[in-house]
């Protein structure tokens, strides 16, 4: 076979607008809550239990207490009463229900149980390491695979509809009628988010005000569950949170230390500072779980799938039932007419899990996107082909219409753009002049298009600036600027001159910024209102109203007024008014894929190429080519960043990482990056995306639907495609590793 042309610029341009914040953050000028270094600060840092499971019998803090600048140290017996924060999936504000401190009890190892407060960080850190702690333990269940690990039906232990097993027709009975099977298990480790800014909080009282500066997906639920805890008003919490550095899922609701700070803070009148380490991070705060897949597949002589079933063990807490939601896409990836989804939950010991990047969809993804690669072959069917043959024209499950599905343009236009049609479909039959093999793959993806309510405000004033408030949250991922360049056009406006207020609870009530449904929540209001005020001024305006090319600004200054405000109050579809309660109370209020009239979903087609070193069996990423389905595209330039961030997560997700669990003493063992191995620069190759670029209406005016999590959906087993193409060995067990690939 011919070497493929790999060209040699690695990435695509950019094209679009270029980011709002982009200057602030490259020269240093974006602050982050651990930038707080005001004189005055006070310095906590936690103690972690050694224990995985059982009762804190004696802590002797007394040689803590005599470092120098020590000014408390918390524990359970002097802490003091508040109260619990509850569970985000169970009516409550938290990652978990379990709130360290509030008991002797130990869940899992590496809990908190004592902060120091000193008035620098180094005698914080000296006298945490004195803290001495005793420990009656008892035995503790450390992974999904354990022997006495109990899994628990879903349906049974979370009897909600949205929790329930999904069927539809008679899938055993398809399946045992089906001409062609596959019946295969698959494997994924726990694994854990890494953003370069680690969780930290701020805590500081004026006048009976607490003023919580911390990186949250969900500033909302912060200030509510804060309340909860002290028992004070809402109305006297304030949460800043306007830039994150990264948050994946971590940072979506409150932490267990945060309340600790707030307390110290208000005992000491002073303000404090907590910054987690980062071993910290991968004990205290929510990961992926692990979770284990059986899919089983049936097909005609035709190449048509008859019938489907997965099903799904997925890792949870012992004091939380984290829900598991894979099947929600693998029941909608193609038009299966027999389905069924089955999920239970595995209790450990350990943290709650939750909702990093992509979170059950990735691993059901992953499963059933290499059973249908295995499937392809056993028909002798080209992977895109088969694909394109079994795509869906309604939702299986519900027989509603999907409001946009641009599935097989996305397989189209990315296999024409990779070069599909030189692929040999025989195993190991491509090589480089080197030797290397070369493997071929691909895969699709999908994730629900879920919006939720949203108030946004837009002012203009005689001075150019226009303010915007709105709920959401800006980690990365450019919502800001696609707020500034959804107002600048419609305002006639530079997107320089949008000021934008995100993450402040003053501003505008700030629902949960997650599940990509960020922009599809924020932009509508925000059009909206810049619409109204446009409306607004155009009527002030007389004569002028109807010339084009006019700016809200010049309305505005023959209008004499001082500046011009709009609101807007949205909801997704089918919503009722009262949703705004939930949104104001701090409580999730996202809704979809499932509307009255629709189903609404993103989608993605990933091709990817490997290179297997013949020798060492090193697998190398050189290219990938990815094609979105994700409604308008809003920001092209934080819209193509989104993707090519997803595919490099979906590299790591598939060759390396992998959150090592210690069965002797339960944790993490890696809890560092030294040996927790992320993707470097050197193993991403070029990356190519492209948009079908159509909006999706029937959901809102924009026609935006979500990007961030389905960007990453389909990357993994479309790699271990490529490698059971370049290898003839099909390996089901995440990450790859070169050890599977000899012998």
């Amino acid at each position: 076979m011919a070497n493929p042309t790999i060209k040699t610029n690695r990435y695509a341009p950019r094209t679009g607008t270029e980011r709002v914040d982009a200057r602030d953050k490259v020269r240093g000028a974006t602050r982050y809550a651990a930038d707080d270094a005001r004189p005055g600060l006070l310095h906590a840092v936690l103690v972690p239990s050694r224990i995985a499971r059982g009762t804190v019998t004696r802590i002797d803090s007394s040689a803590a207490q005599r470092v120098r600048g020590v000014r408390s140290v918390l524990t359970h017996e002097n802490v003091g009463t508040f109260g619990a924060g509850g569970f985000l999936m169970g009516g409550g504000f938290g990652f978990q229900s379990f709130y360290p401190l509030r008991s002797a009890q130990i869940a899992y190892r590496g809990q908190s149980v004592a902060m120091v407060v000193a008035d620098t960080l180094e005698a914080a850190r000296e006298a945490a390491a004195l803290v001495v702690v005793t420990y009656d333990s008892i035995p503790f269940v450390a992974t999904v695979d354990a022997p006495d690990a109990e899994p628990l039906a879903q349906t049974a232990v979370l009897p909600q509809p949205m929790f329930a097993d999904r069927r539809v027709g008679d899938p055993e009975g398809a399946l045992a009628g089906a001409a062609v099977t596959v019946d295969q298990r698959y494997t994924l480790p726990p694994q854990h988010q890494n953003p370069m800014e680690i969780i930290a909080t701020v805590a500081e009282w004026n006048d009976g005000v607490l003023t919580i500066r911390e990186p949250t997906q969900n500033a909302e639920a912060v200030r509510h569950g804060l309340a909860r805890q002290l028992g004070i008003e809402p109305a006297k919490v304030r949460v800043l949170s306007p830039t994150l550095g990264g948050g994946f899922g971590q940072k979506n609701s409150l932490q267990s230390h945060t309340v600790l700070v707030a307390i110290a803070a208000r005992s000491l009148q002073r303000p404090v500072k907590l910054v987690m380490t980062r071993a910290q991070l991968f004990h205290n705060a929510s990961f992926r779980p692990a979770s284990r897949h059986r899919v089983r597949l049936g097909a005609d002589r035709d190449g048509r799938l008859v019938a489907a079933v997965h099903e799904i063990d997925q890792q949870t807490s012992r004091h939380d039932l984290f829900p598991s939601f894979g099947t929600e896409i693998t029941s909608r990836l193609y038009g299966i007419g027999n389905y069924q989804g089955r999920e239970r939950l595995v209790r450990t010991d350990v943290q709650t899990p939750g909702y990093m990047r992509a979170p059950s969809e990735h691993p059901a993804a992953f499963a059933f996107e290499s059973a249908i690669d295995e499937m392809a072959y056993a028909l002798g069917r080209d992977p895109v082909a088969f694909r394109l043959a079994n795509d869906a024209a309604a939702d299986p499950l519900t027989g509603k219409p999907f409001s946009s599905r641009h599935v097989a343009e996305c397989l189209i236009k990315g296999s024409e753009t990779f070069g599909w049609a030189r692929r040999t479909m025989t195993p190991g039959s491509m090589r480089t002049p080197d030797g290397s093999l070369v493997g071929w793959g691909v895969a699709i993806g999908i994730y629900k298009a879920a919006m939720a309510p949203a108030i946004a405000t837009v002012r203009l004033n005689t001075d150019g600036t226009v303010g915007v408030a709105v709920g959401g949250h800006e980690m990365g991922q450019g919502i800001r600027t696609a707020i500034a360049v959804t107002v600048a056009r419609a305002l006639g406006a530079p997107a320089a001159a949008v000021e934008i207020a995100l993450g402040d609870t003053r501003a505008a009530p700030q629902h949960l910024t997650a599940g990509s449904w960020g922009t599809a929540t924020a932009l509508p209001p925000v059009l909206e209102a810049s619409q109204r005020l446009m409306e607004d001024l155009r009527r002030h305006a007389g004569s002028t109203a109807g010339e084009s090319g006019v700016t809200a600004l010049a309305l505005l200054r023959a209008s004499g007024r001082p500046f011009a405000e709009a609101e807007s109050r949205r909801r997704a579809p089918g919503q009722p008014e009262q949703v705004f309660g939930r949104l104001t109370g701090g409580l999730p209020a996202a809704a979809g894929p499932v509307y009255p009239d629709f189903v609404s979903f993103s989608f993605i087609a990933h091709f990817v190429e490997v290179r297997i070193e013949p020798t060492t069996r090193r697998i190398r990423v050189p290219r990938v080519v990815s094609v979105v389905d994700c409604g308008t595209v809003a920001s092209p330039r934080t819209a193509r960043s989104q993707v090519e961030g997803g595919v490099v997560w979906g590299v790591g997700a598939a060759l390396r990482e992998v959150s090592e669990v210690d069965p002797r003493y339960g944790g993490f063992l890696n809890a560092d990056l030294a040996e927790y191995v992320m993707p470097v620069a050197a193993d991403i190759g070029r990356i190519e995306v492209d948009f079908v670029d159509k909006p999706d209406t029937r959901l809102n005016a924009l026609g935006v639907k979500g990007l961030g999590e389905v960007a990453m959906i389909g990357v993994a087993p479309a790699i271990v495609n490529a490698v059971f193409h370049a290898t003839g060995t099909r390996l089901r067990r995440l990450p790859l590793k070169m050890e599977d690939l000899i012998g």
